[in-house]
């Protein structure tokens, strides 16, 4: 695949499968990485360059920005780390007692949480940084999303939660989700009402988290990462979503190579990517909306592979004809 006017490959791109993607907190320039290479990297996307690496002593399977200097990451060491980028200096925080699968930042609390195959959910305050709860989930935590000072889980077992991040004594909300397989993803609206969630066989659900009878009317699922090859349809799961921040539309990116842009409420494909490499492991858009990060990693779906296409972060430059509501 060669680059194109609108979309570049990464340089120096992780050695192993890439597990998380996510661009600063008010930066269309600086993307942290994560990878089952045991590293998480620091890219500046302007320059193509990558600018800091450091290392767990396992995969790392997740990582947020706390702000513009300070980053979190977890994962199969079960350690979560601190990393600062002006002092170059890492912090283990605290730990889960099995692999730390989702790490997240709350702005609206300024809070640090991880979830982890613990059947744990744990939240640190970043200015100690010391672990300041820990609240039992249902089962293994599979993803998770941050939804103002709320926070949606998701678990083994299709089980949802809603926690409210100032008061974790009690659980606001529990749910099923509504597909029928194995949770995947789940992000939540920018605008705060609800979420979308995907599943592993190529569905994706529009939820909300008003449980008033008229707003759950609204809900919905549809099917999508399916492809059509000599009359049989190959049902692909649905890796990633990844939210614009102004329009409210969402990318889900499929084990198929595709990525989807979609407006969740008028119910619409808005448009279709070429087809990357392999799997769409993880994707993520910049704060501006300006910017999507795209991770085609192979995710292991049909066991060792002859010809494995290498791993690699695209960025693409979007538009609002890709991204705007019609």
């Amino acid at each position: 695949m060669t680059d194109t006017p609108n979309e570049f490959k990464l340089n120096n791109q992780p050695l192993d499968g890439i597990s998380a993607v996510k661009f600063g907190p008010n930066s269309s320039q600086f993307l942290l990485v994560t990878s089952w290479d045991s590293t998480v990297r620091l890219y500046d996307v302007t320059t193509n360059n990558l600018r800091i690496k450091y290392s767990h002593s396992a995969p790392v399977l997740d990582c947020c920005f706390h702000d513009a200097v300070h980053v979190y990451s977890g994962g199969l060491d079960n350690m979560l780390k601190m990393f600062d980028f002006n002092s170059n200096a890492e912090t283990i925080v605290g730990n889960h007692d099995a692999p730390i699968r989702c790490v997240e930042y709350s702005q609206d609390t300024n809070l640090v949480v991880t979830g982890g195959w613990d059947q744990t959910l744990k939240l640190w305050d970043p200015r100690s940084p010391c672990n300041v709860g820990s609240v039992a989930q249902p089962d293994k935590v599979y993803t998770m999303s941050v939804c103002g000072d709320k926070i949606v889980v998701g678990t083994a077992g299709r089980k949802v939660l809603l926690w409210d991040l100032r008061n974790m004594g009690i659980v606001q909300q529990r749910r099923e989700s509504s597909l029928k397989y194995q949770t995947r993803a789940i992000r939540c609206f920018p605008n705060r009402q609800g979420y979308v969630l995907s599943s592993i066989e190529g569905r994706v659900a529009v939820e909300y988290l008003d449980p008033s009878p008229e707003v759950q009317k609204k809900k919905y699922a549809f099917k999508c990462h399916r492809i059509k090859e000599n009359g049989t349809e190959y049902i692909y799961p649905v890796n990633a979503i990844s939210f614009h921040n102004l329009y409210n539309t969402f990318a889900t990116g499929g084990s198929d190579g595709f990525v989807n842009i979609w407006d969740g409420f008028n119910k619409k494909r808005l448009c279709q990517f070429h087809r990357y490499p392999t799997s769409i492991a993880a994707l993520c858009f910049s704060h501006d909306g300006t910017i999507l990060a795209i991770a085609s990693s192979y995710l292991y779906e049909q066991g060792e592979i002859h010809n494995q296409p290498n791993d690699a972060v695209y960025i693409r430059h979007v538009t609002d004809q890709e991204t705007k509501p019609k």
